[in-house]
């Protein structure tokens, strides 16, 4: 069934969702575990935030309880932008019991992860392995629904390891008056690399209408890569995850090309201060100092792709094992007269080596 679209129906959609009536390509942080926490959300506040925030996704089960540290990103918000707090799980009882308690909070909604690729994690029928089982999806989000009164939204992949069940989700979706969908454009399977299929996104758009509008999200590496998709594509704008991690300026050159300004290109030196700012947030009392330089390594993997060096940077990174050796090779890449005023490529850096890399709304379960 392909619903039609409306400007009123689209109007009252960003409304309800909390977007900006002046952001003509509204954008998302995606949810990634161990990322995208209150000290990530601050460092990319400063920089230009998007319009809706995500958490991380609060673990459902039989002895679940709401975790204080993704709390935080709900009670501390720096911005004034809407909060959905995503939970990942597929019993239902235990999801009616967390739904209800973070119906306690100043959330915008509850966002069912359906989308994670993590084997451990899809090998328990939650995440991604959720989309094997459309029957069981529409016993969750009936369940959701009638808990929630504002926002019910959904990220998922295209399927699991083909598109087999993707109308009959989306019929799902509409049944249960889903606000929002958040579509990653390869399968469970399909992981972090391979192609992405925009063109479902298309499909989507067509197919939901303005009953439940539509974020594209899936290697989207620059600001007009996502003005551009969201054009061709009709959705009504962009979740951008890894890309964010790069580039923490990318939500604010978005609205810049979107209102007819030239965007801010960020410098070496931009990136220095970055990356000096990042460790402090990430530093936690009692850490040793070798875990906390290894937990940097996983946003800097993501963070040296803006060096077009050969990844020269990233090899010296990688065999740092103190603050002082990683500092070093900040100082030494990223500041003084040769490397300072250097603009950063929008584009990353492609390299032949694979990244592992940090989970769009999962990590483990």
């Amino acid at each position: 069934m392909i619903h039609p679209s409306g400007d009123a129906n689209a109007s009252d959609s960003r409304n309800k969702l909390g977007i900006r009536s002046s952001s003509r390509c509204p954008t998302a942080l995606a949810p990634m575990q161990d990322v995208t926490g209150l000290a990530f959300m601050k460092l990319i506040a400063e920089r230009g935030e998007p319009d809706l925030f995500f958490t991380e996704f609060f673990r459902v089960h039989a002895n679940s309880k709401l975790s204080p540290e993704i709390l935080s990103s709900i009670t501390e918000n720096p911005t004034e932008c809407p909060v959905f707090a995503q939970i990942i799980g597929e019993n239902i009882d235990d999801i009616n019991r967390t739904v209800t308690e973070l119906m306690c909070y100043p959330i915008a909604g509850v966002d069912l992860n359906m989308g994670c690729p993590a084997p451990r994690v899809y090998k328990k029928n939650v995440g991604g392995g959720l989309l094997k089982d459309p029957k069981k999806i529409n016993q969750i989000l009936h369940a959701m629904r009638s808990r929630i009164d504002g926002n019910l939204t959904v990220k998922m992949r295209i399927g699991f390891e083909d598109d087999k069940n993707f109308e009959e989700i989306l019929d799902v979706i509409l049944a249960n008056k889903v606000n929002l969908l958040s579509l990653h454009v390869r399968t469970v399977r399909g992981g972090y690399n391979t192609l992405p299929q925009y063109a479902y996104v298309e499909k989507a758009v067509q197919y939901l209408g303005d009953e439940c509008p539509v974020l594209a999200n899936g290697s989207i590496e620059t600001a007009q890569d996502a003005i551009l998709l969201r054009e061709r594509f009709d959705s009504l704008g962009v979740m951008i995850g890894r890309a964010a991690i790069r580039n923490p300026w990318i939500f604010r050159q978005i609205r810049e090309i979107d209102d007819g300004q030239t965007p801010f290109i960020p410098r070496r030196a931009d990136l220095h201060a970055y990356c000096l700012q990042l460790y402090d947030v990430l530093s936690r009392p009692g850490i040793e100092e070798r875990k906390m330089v290894s937990r940097m390594k996983k946003f800097l993997n993501y963070i040296g792709l803006a060096i077009h060096d050969d990844g020269v940077f990233l090899g010296e990174m990688r065999r740092a094992v103190t603050k002082s050796e990683l500092f070093a090779i900040f100082d030494r890449h990223l500041s003084g007269e040769v490397f300072a005023e250097h603009p950063l490529d929008q584009q990353p850096l492609k390299l032949d080596r694979k990244i592992n890399h940090p989970e769009q709304g999962c990590c483990h379960v």
